[in-house]
């Protein structure tokens, strides 16, 4: 994983849009001054247009460089971007510490330097110099320390373990819609390895503030003393087990069911090697509370599928 340095600098705006991004600059904080203007002439970080823009300079950069670079080196940086991060996977250590540098390469030519690089595999890291590692680990002895808890695209990731897993920290929230609310949006989980399925005060009409019924109290109390658990719930990051070989074939399976207060998705993949062994992992889940309206189950199974899709 690694990661393109202040992005957004590195790409221009066209002249003729540069006075749209003029701003007023007094010296000092002196507002008794008489302010000097200046204008952006790069991308800023905080305009709408910015990840677009940058993006779009990075994938024509790409595009313009095809036939120079190996086809696995273009198709990284066209496929395997989000914004400025880079997200990685290759079968073994030579092609990693190859497919760096030719990463490297290509974007210095479109004006673009990446660095901020961890991996799972130490002697990749070592291959890295040390200026241009993630910063949580360029003090490490690589021979003896463990390596850190990082956080790719927001999901926390033991490097070590090559594990996904949980940060809990439950908070001292009222028992109320909005406390419950901002607890379980607290967990940060775009896979939705673990879902909250929370309707029964909606039905009841219950006010964003006001203390829910002692029933439902007694259900949101146990169910966060069941979510401190999540932290000892990890979920492995490679979907191919190590040692199995080369994929033969590969299928996705969706599973979606649907009861009376929610509905819902998961889907597994199927791995295949030449010697008939199957692998199965989990890709991930989605989950949905039901319509206040009464909707009929074969109706909520036939909306679960749809989410499947």
């Amino acid at each position: 994983m690694g990661d393109i340095d202040s992005m957004f600098y590195q790409v221009r705006v066209p002249s003729h849009d540069s006075n749209f991004l003029r701003f007023l600059w007094w010296e000092n904080g002196d507002h008794s001054k008489q302010p000097v203007e200046y204008k952006m002439v790069v991308h800023l970080f905080g305009a709408t247009s910015s990840p677009s823009c940058a993006n779009y300079a990075l994938r024509k950069t790409a595009s313009e460089l095809k036939g120079t670079f190996d086809n696995q080196v273009v198709d990284t940086v066209l496929k395997n971007f989000y914004v400025d991060d880079c997200l990685k996977s290759v079968s073994s250590t030579n092609k990693a510490i190859a497919l760096i540098s030719n990463i490297q390469s290509l974007l210095k030519q479109g004006g673009f330097r990446i660095a901020k690089w961890i991996s799972n595999d130490r002697d990749v890291i070592n291959s890295v110099p040390v200026e241009e590692r993630a910063k949580e680990i360029k003090d490490l002895d690589l021979d003896q320390d463990s390596l850190p808890i990082d956080r790719a695209l927001g999901v926390q990731w033991c490097v070590d373990s090559d594990k996904f897993h949980f940060n809990i920290d439950v908070k001292d929230k009222p028992a109320t819609r909005r406390g419950i609310l901002s607890m379980t949006s607290s967990v940060f989980d775009p896979l939705e390895i673990s879902s909250a399925v929370l309707s029964s005060w909606q039905k009841l009409g219950i006010g964003w503030d006001d203390a829910i019924p002692q029933v439902l109290s007694e259900k949101w109390t146990q169910w966060l003393c069941d979510l401190e658990k999540l932290s000892e719930f990890k979920v492995n990051r490679c979907l191919k087990p190590s040692g199995f070989g080369e994929i033969v074939a590969a299928d996705l399976h969706h599973f979606a069911d649907a009861s009376e207060i929610g509905y819902g998705v998961v889907s597994y993949l199927r791995i295949e090697n030449e010697e008939g062994n199957t692998y199965c992992s989990f890709i991930m889940g989605k989950s949905r509370v039901t319509p206040l309206k009464q909707v009929t189950i074969p109706r909520l199974e036939l909306t679960a599928a749809t989410v499947a899709v």
